[in-house]
């Protein structure tokens, strides 16, 4: 017997010989369909990968260039709140540690610094403004930064800083001016 159960013939009987071959034709043509099957499959696989992996590398751009970019207005809000916190005119007015937070969104959070960009003269410019206020009850004040970027360093340099003073007696505290 031959294999898949099928018997020897006569040598002069090819009908036999004919339904094996066939039987084999038909399992290679089946495995090559899944071999391409398979190949489809795992090239689906690794495009989602290849995507996933690109969504995952955008986002930790855009992460990092707003965290610790120098022309991020998160870090020029960081860099104005350290001066205010050190100006001895500014400590004097609203107490010790004093506090920079943003404008209040409708859920109550004040994280959203209030900034905008622009170009003047073939310059970028930004002008922010945030609140701080210390430890004295009910003082407060609204600070107002600009900076302008400079064409060497492309970095960006502080132009004004100054502390409007919200409480009575009403004043301006200028921290840094550079006009």
């Amino acid at each position: 017997t031959q294999a898949g159960g099928l018997r020897a013939g006569k040598p002069g009987d090819d009908s036999k010989d004919v339904s094996v071959q066939r039987a084999r034709n038909e399992e290679t043509l089946l495995s090559t369909a899944q071999k391409v099957k398979e190949a489809g499959r795992d090239f689906t696989y690794f495009i989602v990968v290849l995507v996933g992996i690109g969504v995952t590398g955008g986002l930790f751009y855009v992460i990092f260039k707003e965290l610790f970019s120098s022309s991020s207005p998160n870090k020029i809000y960081g860099d104005a709140l350290e001066k205010c916190r050190s100006h001895p005119e500014i400590i004097g007015a609203l107490g010790d540690s004093i506090k920079g937070y943003g404008e209040a969104t409708r859920r109550g959070r004040r994280q959203h610094v209030s900034h905008i960009e622009y170009v003047k003269d073939g310059l970028k410019h930004m002008r922010l403004k945030f609140y701080i206020e210390g430890t004295e009850s009910g003082k407060q004040g609204t600070v107002h930064v600009e900076v302008k970027e400079n064409l060497e360093t492309r970095r960006y340099e502080v132009r004004y800083i100054f502390v409007d003073v919200d409480t009575y007696p009403r004043r301006t505290i200028v921290i840094e001016d550079n006009r």
